[in-house]
């Protein structure tokens, strides 16, 4: 069995802006042609580069498509392998964005799509690679960034850098040996499903102003006479503490199980440099590493990266980053009230 290429491998590959280029590129190239034969042509390409920049999946996995059958427009899924009956390999199901799947349901649409049936993905591997390459130098690339096994690493490093969890991201991926770390063994793999689906339809979606997002599951709901306590536990087992108002618990419609994101703004996460349990009252405290220091001449950012990968943003008054004296590498505490975490369903 051929190796997988690591997650955490810090080879060369596209970020979020140049995917996002390289994207473009290949939409204005397909649209293009004005002879019919020449687009289906093109944009039977475009749907390869889509469905490997959006699920991580391997050439070959694509090619081995039938996009008719493996594609469910109702539950917005790719299907890879084939059942066990038909071949012996375990089937993966990975969420594509509802805008991708009805994007490539649109072009499949078409009567010359149509009447290529199973066949539509079954292209040379070589021509293939040959038009990444040329989409990737039109964008000023080099020719090897557009490299299906580069847009698949690319797309790895995109979606943990969007802090979904690294065994989320495995899965996804379809690595025959995920990240044995014990804190996940409690979440099922209907549950890692769900979460990719999360993470894939938040990059098309809502947009927040909140640099901090934790996504778990509720593990209790402590409710008073005015406002109730909300304890949810992330894929790190980290647990996150938020106060909200019981009219919100309802509008919201939360209970235990139910998976919601927590949100914490990055001026209201404070520092704290103690080696031990800092002595305070905010309810929500992690220690992690300082990976990365932006210092302004009012305020100074800071990221620290906790143990499960998450990164946790903060920005404090640039005196009191003086104060402080941290340096990147350095071991810190970042606490934050219940009060400041905002959860969110969508």
């Amino acid at each position: 069995m051929k190796k997988e290429i690591p997650i955490k491998d810090q080879g060369k590959c596209l970020d979020s802006n140049q995917l996002h280029e390289l994207e473009q590129s290949f939409r204005n190239w397909a649209g293009e042609p004005l002879r019919s034969d020449v687009r289906m042509a093109r944009q039977r390409i475009l749907i390869i580069f889509l469905l490997i920049r959006y699920t991580g999946a391997k050439l070959s996995e694509v090619l081995n498509l039938d996009p008719f059958r493996d594609i469910d427009v109702e539950t917005y899924s790719v299907s890879f392998g084939r059942l066990a009956g038909e071949s012996g390999r375990p089937q993966r199901k990975v969420h594509l964005a509802e805008a991708v799947c009805r994007e490539i349901q649109g072009m499949m649409a078409a009567s010359s799509f149509k009447a290529a049936s199973a066949g539509l993905l079954q292209v040379d591997p070589g021509f293939v690679r040959r038009k990444f390459y040329e989409r990737a130098q039109a964008c000023g690339f080099a020719k090897a960034l557009g490299a299906p096994e580069l847009l698949r690493r690319s797309r790895a490093v995109e979606l943990i850098g969007n802090n979904m969890p690294l065994p989320a991201v495995q899965m996804m991926l379809g690595h025959s040996t995920p990240n044995p770390v014990s804190s996940y063994v409690s979440f099922s793999e209907d549950e890692f499903r769900e979460i990719t689906r999360f993470f894939t339809e938040k990059e098309s979606g809502r947009k927040t102003s909140a640099r901090n997002s934790f996504f778990g599951k509720i593990e209790t709901i402590q409710q008073g006479d005015i406002q109730t306590r909300i304890e949810l536990l992330t894929l790190g087992e980290h647990r996150v503490t938020t106060v909200i108002t019981n009219d919100s618990v309802k509008r919201l419609g939360l209970k235990p199980g139910k998976w919601i994101t927590a949100e914490v703004k990055a001026p209201w996460v404070i520092l704290d440099k103690c080696l031990n349990d800092p002595e305070s009252s905010a309810d929500n405290r992690f220690q992690g590493i300082v990976e990365k220091i932006i210092r302004g001449r009012i305020n100074t950012e800071y990221r620290v990266k906790i143990p499960d990968g998450t990164e946790i943003c903060s920005i404090v008054t640039t005196e009191s980053c003086r104060r402080l004296a941290l340096g990147e590498g350095d071991r810190v505490w970042v606490l934050f009230n219940s009060a400041s975490v905002v959860l969110m369903t969508g």
